[in-house]
């Protein structure tokens, strides 16, 4: 939580939050995956959205897992099996809760480290006004 304990925020901490609440959502996290388990997170998205899943093992075994990202109609979107890393982009079909499941249900004595992140929307421009030279502009 960005607001904690008894803190007040002025106006510029206002205007701070606002923007990044209509930003991009972005959910990155690493946890600990215990053999035999499940991990599932959900997120709730509008129609016509772009997304986007990576995911990357960072400890435990060979370095795997499974993932399954499903819609909010339980149409399973993507689905892998025992892999260390991966990338995911798609755009929401409708508006509802989308569910994303990382398993290390296949290992009976490996727990992994599994780190994700998960964007929901395009990241708008830092400086989207300012006029930047590009190679094909300056070949011109």
């Amino acid at each position: 939580m960005l607001l904690g304990g008894n803190r007040t925020v002025g106006p510029w901490g206002w205007l701070m939050l606002l923007l990044v609440a209509c930003a991009a959502r972005a959910s990155e996290i690493t946890f600990e995956l215990p053999d035999n388990a499940k991990q599932c997170f959900y997120e709730e998205i509008v129609q016509g959205t772009k997304c986007t899943l990576e995911f990357q093992v960072i400890t435990g075994g060979h370095y795997d897992v499974d993932c399954r990202l499903e819609g909010p109609d339980g149409a399973v979107l993507y689905k892998e099996m025992k892999k260390q890393y991966d990338s995911f982009t798609f755009t929401a079909s409708r508006n509802g809760t989308y569910k994303f499941c990382f398993s290390n249900e296949f290992s009976t004595f490996t727990h992994k480290t599994v780190y994700f992140d998960f964007q929901v929307g395009e990241d708008p421009p830092l400086f989207p006004s300012e006029n930047r030279a590009t190679a094909l502009t300056q070949v011109k």
